[in-house]
């Protein structure tokens, strides 16, 4: 039965291409029918109260509203994407009322996760939504896929928004002049950001740019899965036949998908060959099998069909009819020696090709490792694949370069001046956490306390040894669960792959000694036999069960689950080892089946492995993780996180054994899972920075992409962000935080440098009060009250203390004492402090006079890393000092409040010993052994809102070089 009301609405929002309209006149104007305007209103209104699930019109307004909610550019409404507001001008404009409002807002929630966070610089808007809409054969046919995947509205219009976003910050491919862009798309671990990538080309495409060139890792194994990946989901079966006969015999000989048991259903098709459709074809110049081996067909297959040979190719005369090339080569330094070689005989027309160089995993081999300090008279060295991707670069002057990444800290500090580098000197958008993804969150107790840890993270050693037999049995017990539960009503989509990962060490010798333990190991664990069913019903009980996700079947006893252990225990064991080993100096090393994913039905295995593990290879369906590879690179830590990704129906499953206290070099110890949270934490610091800068202040943006590297944190002072020749180019200048806390740790260590400091804090001490007062705050929702003694600095003064202090890492707290130093420049004058020195009560207090002092409590504190103290501060001291400073609201506190001034900042002061402290008769203490702390807290204004809150310099060698301020050892 046709469903009159279903087409209706489709011409009706086909109508409102630019943003919502008058629905019912409209409606009116495009209906058959002769009813007044209102009754199409009332019947949709009826229509949706009373759908079922699948209901075509509401998925039809799911996707409308939704893509509405998230619309970055929307010209018919001032309020934010993803709001309730948004949401209401939306329903002003199509001229709903209370009632049918209430029935969408049920069926379709406003979506109000977070989007893309962009730091753009300032760029001439041509890819406007009409623009995009006018053009979209291959966009359209992606967006289809994706919902035929499973994809839901959010998903599809958040990854349209953000795909859009890189597009318009492209130039455009019909300018006259050329130009070639610069980004950086920042994704998580493991968070699809080939998704993203494959939608920018799409879109790409569809606006004009005809050669893409995507760099698909180091690895034929990765490059090949991005090929597939691409044929799959944008190329299509039509463009891949290349108008041959599907059923012909030879004809699946020539293409590379003839084993594939997902050809041809589930690989997109467009009906018929594009350019048979009235648009373009798409012409592979690589294959799943084939990485670039030079132009096969000569160098015509580069020769692009003009329509007009008097016109350029980039003219939309010539551009809209001509086929685009798509070519997935390895970074290779043969293979793209191979591409630079075939480009330099194209000759001119080289220079009328709108070309995109996707960069899969861009901070590997991509960036410049080469030290500036050793050239010689000043002239580049390059690495290799660096260099050759300067050299395309060159020689397509029309070409855009993207890298993806998900660790962008050796990206970001790319030289800024280098003009043939990669730096992202246009823009760098950070992607959102996509919904359903097992992230830092999941196994990172950031803000709750322990439900992550607890749930999911186990440590490697307990008293029975090293746990890795219990990692085993987890193996076994999740395999069976899964089996169980996609018999009892889960997609078994997820569950055909069931991986573990043992990543120890990058020695090969190591990885088979390895394998062999695991290999002896199983056919000791007596699977079959009581003991082995005791372990796996006792682990289950005391964990699986005790964590499992109440929405997903799990079954109430071990018996119920034994026979699905059989079958487990079967399929990782099939092959006769249950284990593979994943590593090698050569591509044949990694060409074994049970590691194609795609190929390969059901993997279900043990993968040892170490460094050709840890980046952008994915290992489907791992479920547990046994993990104990140390390194002093963020960067290089997170890319191991192959424990991250999407996990639907077994997230409850998944399971991280993970080292504690590992020795690492001669003298040091890292736990490593307080490794993989501060890390976790510099990342979230990195994009929580990109948000709060992203925002335009009078239109133009706060920062540009050469102002980012200074935002890069680090909270293990031995963990850097990145190696160290990938860290040339940034010198932080300035980090102004008015109404934050501020926290240094880097504290000399020295007699003479803590001697010295003592003295510098005497002005301090002297202008303290006499008595302690009682101060309490409960703004932070609880009543927090301690004893302090008190006191007021002016401004000055209290520079006059900070800019002589010594430090052990004088970077560290250097830029916010810039920020005090300019306060007065930036408009955000400072006229005095307030000094809280919190006083202990407990009978176990220490107090000491310092420098004839009053008694002051000393505090207890050790350093943790390095030179570098833990937390300084208490939780319950915050409170009052950030209402003081007007970065809470109402104390409760009479006394506080009266403290309260709109220019007046607050520093507390902690007296620190290291060990038991050594007093005079007197009570005094040497100042050589006090460590004189302090956090503070500059005071906030109704202006600070709107003004930068940062004042730094890159260092870019096409200025003059500018060193961050040091007020620092010496005083100067």
């Amino acid at each position: 039965m046709t469903d009159h009301l279903f087409n209706l609405h489709g011409d009706v929002l086909a109508a409102m291409r630019r943003g919502p309209k008058a629905f019912a006149k409209l409606a009116f104007a495009l209906s058959d029918a002769d009813e007044p305007a209102d009754t199409y209103v009332g019947h949709f209104r009826d229509r949706i109260v009373g759908a079922g699930p699948g209901d075509e019109l509401t998925a039809l307004w799911h996707r409308t509203l939704t893509t509405w909610d998230l619309a970055e550019q929307a010209d018919w409404s001032a309020s934010p994407p993803r709001t309730d507001a948004r949401r209401a001008d939306t329903y002003d404009r199509l001229g709903f009322g209370p009632d049918l409002r209430k029935a969408l807002d049920q069926a379709v929630p406003v979506f109000k996760e977070p989007g893309a966070t962009v730091i753009s610089k300032e760029f001439t808007s041509w890819y406007s939504r009409d623009t995009a809409a006018a053009r979209a054969f291959y966009w359209n046919s992606y967006e289809r896929t994706l919902r035929d995947k499973g994809w839901s509205d959010a998903a599809v219009a958040g990854l349209d928004e953000a795909s859009h976003a890189v597009v318009e910050r492209l130039s455009d491919p019909t300018r006259t002049e050329a130009y070639g862009a610069r980004g950086l798309v920042v994704g998580y671990v493991q968070s699809g950001k080939t998704a993203n990538f494959t939608g920018v080309t799409a879109k790409a495409i569809d606006a004009g740019y005809r050669l893409v060139i995507v760099l698909g890792g180091t690895l034929n194994l990765l490059r090949g899965q991005t090929q597939r990946r691409l044929d799959m989901e944008l190329v299509g079966r039509e463009n891949i036949l290349r108008g041959a006969d599907p059923s012909d015999a030879d004809t699946l000989i020539d293409i590379d998908y003839q084993d594939d048991e997902d050809w041809p259903a589930k690989f997109v098709s467009h009906g018929a060959r594009p350019s048979s459709l009235g648009f373009f074809d798409i012409e592979r110049l690589t294959t799943r099998s084939k990485d670039y081996l030079g132009l096969q067909s000569g160098i015509r297959a580069l020769e692009f069909e003009k329509q007009d040979r008097t016109r350029p190719l980039y003219d939309p005369a010539n551009l809209h009819h001509a086929a685009a090339r798509v070519m997935v080569v390895k970074k290779n330094k043969s293979v793209l020696a191979k591409l630079i070689k075939d480009l330099k005989k194209i000759g001119p027309i080289l220079s009328e090709i709108p070309a995109l160089i996707i960069d899969d995993e861009s901070d590997q081999a991509s960036v410049n490792t080469t030290d500036p300090k050793k050239w010689e008279d000043g002239q580049v060295v390059r690495k290799a694949i660096n260099g050759q991707i300067s050299q395309l670069l060159g020689l397509l002057p029309r070409a855009q370069y993207v890298g993806y990444t998900a660790t962008p800290f050796a990206n970001v500090f790319v030289d800024p001046g280098d003009e043939e580098d990669i730096f992202p000197r246009d823009f760098l958008i950070s992607l959102p956490r996509p919904t359903g993804y097992m992230g830092v969150q999941d196994f990172h107790d950031l803000d709750a306390e322990g439900a992550a840890e607890e749930t999911h993270v186990r440590g490697i050693y307990d008293d029975t040894g090293d746990r890795l037999q219990e990692a085993l049995d987890g193996f076994v017990l999740t395999g069976a669960l899964k089996l169980y539960r996609s018999e009892h009503g889960v997609p078994a989509g997820p569950f055909r792959h069931h991986t573990m990962l043992v990543h120890e060490s990058i020695r090969m010798a190591e990885h088979a000694a390895l394998a062999l333990r695991i290999n002896s190991m199983w056919h000791r664990s007596a699977y079959t036999g009581r003991e082995g069913h005791a372990r796996l019903a006792a682990l289950l009980e005391k964990d699986f069960q005790q964590y499992a996700d109440d929405d997903l079947p799990t079954p109430a006893s071990y018996d119920e689950l034994k026979p699905y252990v059989s079958r487990a225990r079967q399929l990782i064991n099939s092959g006769g080892e249950p284990v593979i080993v994943v590593n090698g100096d050569t591509e044949r090393d990694y060409e074994q089946p049970e590691l194609d994913f795609d190929r390969t039905p059901h993997v279900w295995k043990i993968l040892v492995g170490g460094t050709k593990l840890s980046r952008g290879f994915t290992v489907e369906g791992l479920t547990i993780t046994y993990y104990r590879r140390t390194t002093q690179q963020a960067d290089t830590l997170m890319q191991m996180g192959r424990w991250f990704g999407f996990r639907p129906g077994y997230r409850d499953l998944v399971r991280l054994y993970i080292g504690r206290e590992e020795a690492l070099g001669k003298s040091r110890t890292v736990d490593l899972y307080e490794a993989f949270e501060a890390i976790c934490r510099d990342e979230e610091t990195f994009r929580t920075q990109l948000t709060r800068y992203a925002t335009l202040v009078d239109g133009k943006p706060q920062v540009t992409p050469a102002q980012i590297p200074p935002l890069v944190s680090q909270h293990l002072s031995w963990l850097k962000p990145a190696a160290r020749n990938k860290m040339f180019n940034a010198e932080l200048v300035e980090i102004r935080s008015p109404g934050q806390w501020v926290e240094p740790t880097a504290y000399p260590t020295s007699d003479a440098d803590l001697r010295h400091n003592t003295e510098v804090w005497r002005p301090v001490l002297d202008g303290l009060d006499a008595s302690p007062v009682t101060l309490s705050c409960s703004s932070s929702g609880r009543n927090d009250s301690y004893d302090a003694v008190l006191g007021t600095l002016d401004h000055s003064a209290l520079l006059g203390v900070l800019c002589d202090l010594r430090w052990s890492t004088p970077t560290q707290f250097s830029p916010h004492l810039e920020s005090l130093v300019s306060a007065a420049e930036t408009g955000h004058a400072i006229d005095d402090w307030l000094v809280i020195a919190p006083q202990q009560t407990s009978v176990r207090k220490v107090e000491a006079s310092i420098l004839g002092s009053r008694p002051l409590s000393l505090a207890s504190r050790v350093r943790r890393r390095g030179d570098l103290f833990g937390a300084i501060s208490e939780p319950k001291h915050r409170g009052v000092a950030l209402r003081v400073a007007g970065a809470l609201d109402d104390s409760g506190d009479p006394l506080v409040e009266s403290l309260v001034r709109e220019r007046r900042g607050v520093l507390v002061l902690y007296p620190l010993v290291e060990e038991e402290p050594r007093l005079s008769a007197d009570g005094a203490i040497d100042p050589g052994d006090v460590v004189m702390a302090f956090c503070l807290v500059a005071p906030t204004s109704p202006e600070s809102g709107q003004r930068s809150l940062v004042r730094f310099r890159a260092i870019d060698s096409s200025k003059d070089t500018f060193a961050v301020i040091d007020r620092g050892q010496d005083g100067a």
